[in-house]
């Protein structure tokens, strides 16, 4: 009987703490990482390095002088040589270290052997990034950071950046505008297009940036945000007389890079090199970011008179994604498909938006169009996408380098405080004054006055 008391007594207190062990994984994973996984994985990679790299053919034979040294000295074996290790830096995800190569070897023998360590450390996944010649970082992901997203503090914003999802080595994807000037998003429907798109709205709208939006939706999308919009169209009719007005913008801003540096004034758009961010501050135009929601909606057609105005409206779109960077006129085009189907010119076009973001999407075809002429190999892991997890996309570049990620959720009633509060940037320009949404009045219930007892008489 004293047994089995001594027993219970210590077998509750361990059980309740396994109990609690495995819920904080699997609820706060970066808790446990920090108290549990972290100092295990450390532990694992600092007593199994050298074992681990010759397993995984990461070690290369000794020098000679080496050789010479180690039999003078001691009667051990002559081993392999691993890359030299150095410091090991936890982080809040995982840990980082670097590795200085042997000779011989290169950073995709390490990137070929990433899963090899990642089971081999009690890790979630493992990437190498070359940092110079000869030195690979190693980052070690404890847990699956896209399970529920947490942006880091240090997120590498500034003018026309907008870190705006999580990489799945836990590092922030920033969409830069001046690097990646045009981007094509596609996304089923409730696959996280639209919580992108508000992200980028938000986290531009701090910014002394003109924000334009195409939403043939009948702006269910961008309307929400029509404090801070410049422009606003909700339909084609509408879509139709605000691309002109943009084109026109685009040539007005070319004339003044001509006149600031000189070239002749018949010098043709397409031989000018420079751009808006050589001409002084003073005189410099606000850049515009062009959204445009649902693209599929401005190439569909009923009658001959609609294919018209569809013929005119894309070549504007292409002109704009063709000559609009150095006018600081950068477009972000959302849809469901994009393809060859929609029409003529919309092949061009989406040659011309170098960045590509593709959600869930309901067929292979259709992840082809965003990924399959940049980054072939990422088409199968667009179309691996499961429905329980919205706002997880494949990011790529024309670069052909890909990556998985997730946007963190933001509410729209969030994101239409953010523009309301940023109204007073909204820029002044001429050219899009016609097209300035109108801004709803915010109804606020009035609370019904109290009523106040009165004094009892006789």
């Amino acid at each position: 009987m004293t047994d089995l008391t001594t027993l219970l007594e210590v077998g509750g207190p361990l059980a309740a703490l396994g109990g609690g062990t495995a819920y904080t994984r699997a609820k706060y994973p970066a808790v446990y990482w920090s108290a549990v996984g972290g100092p295990i994985s450390t532990a694992r990679l600092l007593s199994s390095y050298s074992s681990v790299m010759e397993a995984c053919g990461l070690t290369v034979a000794p020098s000679r002088l080496r050789v010479l040294a180690v039999k003078a000295t001691t009667r051990r074996e002559v081993r392999p040589v691993p890359p030299r290790r150095g410091i090991i830096r936890p982080t809040s995800t995982g840990l980082r270290i670097r590795l200085r190569l042997a000779p011989g070897q290169e950073p995709a023998d390490v990137a070929a052997s990433a899963e090899r360590l990642r089971h081999a450390w009690g890790v979630h996944a493992v990437y190498v990034t070359t940092i110079k010649p000869g030195v690979v970082e190693l980052r070690l992901v404890g847990y699956d950071v896209l399970r529920r997203v947490r942006m880091p503090r240090k997120t590498g914003s500034g003018f026309l950046k907008v870190p705006v999802a999580l990489r799945e080595d836990a590092t922030p994807f920033v969409r830069d505008y001046r690097t990646v000037p045009h981007q094509l998003t596609l996304g089923a429907t409730l696959s996280g297009k639209s919580m992108y798109l508000r992200h980028l709205v938000a986290g531009l709208a701090r910014q002394p940036v003109a924000l334009v939006g195409i939403d043939c939706k009948r702006g269910v999308e961008l309307a929400p945000f029509a404090a801070r919009l410049s422009a606003l169209a909700t339909d084609p009719d509408e879509a139709a007389e605000l691309l002109p007005a943009l084109v026109k913008e685009m040539e007005d801003r070319y004339d003044l890079i001509k006149a600031r540096q000189g070239i002749a004034p018949d010098t043709p758009d397409e031989e000018i090199t420079s751009d808006i961010w050589g001409l002084p501050e003073s005189e410099r135009p606000t850049p515009i970011v062009l959204f445009v929601d649902e693209g599929a909606e401005l190439f569909l057609t009923a009658t001959r008179k609609d294919e018209e105005r569809r013929d005119e409206m894309v070549t504007q779109l292409i002109r704009l994604a063709q000559l609009g960077r150095a006018a600081g006129i950068y477009l972000e085009v959302c849809g469901q498909r994009f393809g060859a189907e929609l029409g003529k010119g919309a092949t061009m076009l989406r040659a011309q938006l170098t960045g590509r973001v593709c959600h869930r999407v309901n067929d292979e075809a259709s992840a082809k169009m965003a990924l399959g002429d940049i980054a072939p190999e990422a088409v199968s892991a667009a179309c691996a996408i499961a429905p329980e997890l919205p706002g997880l996309a494949v990011a790529g570049d024309t670069s052909g380098g890909w990556s998985r990620i997730r946007t963190p959720y933001l509410s729209l009633g969030d994101a239409a405080e953010i523009c309301r509060e940023s109204a007073h940037l909204v820029p002044d320009l001429p050219a899009l004054k016609p097209f300035r949404p109108a801004i709803p009045v915010r109804h606020v219930e009035t609370p019904a006055p109290a009523v106040l007892p009165h004094p009892a008489t006789d």
